[in-house]
């Protein structure tokens, strides 16, 4: 129940309840302690009781009335800051905490409140400033050191004649630096595209051509695994945007389809025109993700497959990237999945159409 409801309510209950008591007192006033009244309105052939209601009827519910009316207007008044500053809070995320909240200036408990929120999203603000920059330089700083063991490495292996074992184990090594490497190129990217650092072309990008490119890697792919790769349509589509980032992004939506499926799974994927936008979807079988951890599929560092977490290479950053890519493009993503069936990605981006083609806009 909404506030104003509530106090709308307890105040109809006060009111009331003071009609009931000036009601009662007025009875004892007319009819039981001034006898000679009632004598008095009998010989004009009114009763005290006609008297009594007709006080009441005249009276007191005009001013119960007006008291109601009064009352939801200066409380709907007096609560409308408070849902400009809900509406406002409600829109405020991680990238818009530098966003004030309007204040009245008058100094009282609601523009006291709004200095309060304002000073905590300046400090939460600066606290997510200080974890981007910390996350930017340390990425820079560990890229140095994993350059410098992977060239040892590579070097050894050239200069010197290692026994199989010791190959093996350069090998092993070698993998887990550019899976380090890997991870830390996509916190900087990451960490940049949150601070705006990271600037995407837009330009004409016929999304078609990189789909189909993307279809012939992915076959490659999955080859290893035995999924069996599908396009069910691919239509002729121009996008403004990066086309670096858009073929990133297609890449990994095809790298995670393959990864989290099943021996001799499936995965389907189509370029379509939907209702003025340019609609991608990417399906697998596997085992699917619950229900429950879909709000979570785009967090960093989140892996919703239990069951292929320790056996499947990966960060958690792979959608991460992509949901940035979209909404760097204007579009949006969305994730749905049954378990033991299909797991689908489905991206909307805003196509550009032929004559805005030919003019550049």
């Amino acid at each position: 129940m909404r506030l104003r409801t509530q106090l709308a309510l307890w105040y109809s209950a006060i009111l009331l309840v003071s009609l009931l008591l000036i009601s009662g007192w007025a009875y004892y006033e007319v009819v039981v302690e001034h006898p000679a009244v009632s004598k008095a309105l009998a010989k004009e052939g009114y009763t005290p009781m006609d008297e009594f209601i007709e006080i009441m009827l005249y009276g007191g519910l005009p001013a119960l009335l007006i008291a109601l009316i009064g009352g939801w207007i200066l409380m709907r008044r007096a609560l409308s800051p408070v849902n400009t500053l809900t509406t406002t809070l409600e829109s405020i995320h991680v990238d818009t905490l530098g966003r004030q909240l309007a204040r009245s200036g008058n100094g009282d408990e609601l523009d006291r409140l709004a200095e309060v929120f304002n000073s905590m999203m300046s400090r939460l603000e600066q606290s997510f400033t200080r974890v981007r920059e910390f996350t930017i330089n340390a990425s820079h700083e560990l890229k140095t050191p994993l350059t410098i063991m992977r060239g040892e490495i590579e070097t050894r292996l050239r200069e010197s004649s290692p026994t199989a074992a010791d190959r093996e184990f350069l090998a092993s090594q070698l993998d887990e630096i550019a899976r380090l490497t890997k991870i830390v190129d996509a916190l900087t990217l990451l960490a940049k595209a949150d601070t705006g650092q990271l600037a995407t072309a837009h330009e004409p990008v016929r999304l078609d051509e990189l789909v189909r490119d993307c279809y012939a890697d992915a076959q490659i792919l999955a080859q290893p695994s035995h999924v069996q790769v599908e396009m069910n349509s691919c239509d002729e589509v121009t996008v403004r945007g990066d086309r670096h980032r858009l073929r990133q992004l297609l890449l990994n939506l095809a790298d995670n389809a393959i990864k989290y499926n099943q021996r001799d799974g499936r995965v389907v994927m189509s370029l379509t025109k939907n209702n003025g936008a340019a609609e991608l979807v990417v399906s697998n079988t596997g085992p699917g993700i619950p229900a429950e951890k879909l709000p979570r599929v785009f967090d960093r560092f989140y892996r919703g497959d239990p069951a292929h977490g320790g056996e499947v290479e990966g960060s958690g950053l792979g959608l991460s990237i992509v949901q940035w890519i979209v909404k760097a493009h204007g579009g949006a993503i969305e994730l749905t999945s049954k378990p033991d069936q299909w797991t689908s990605v489905t991206v909307h981006f805003p196509f550009q159409s032929p004559a805005a083609e030919l003019t550049g806009k």
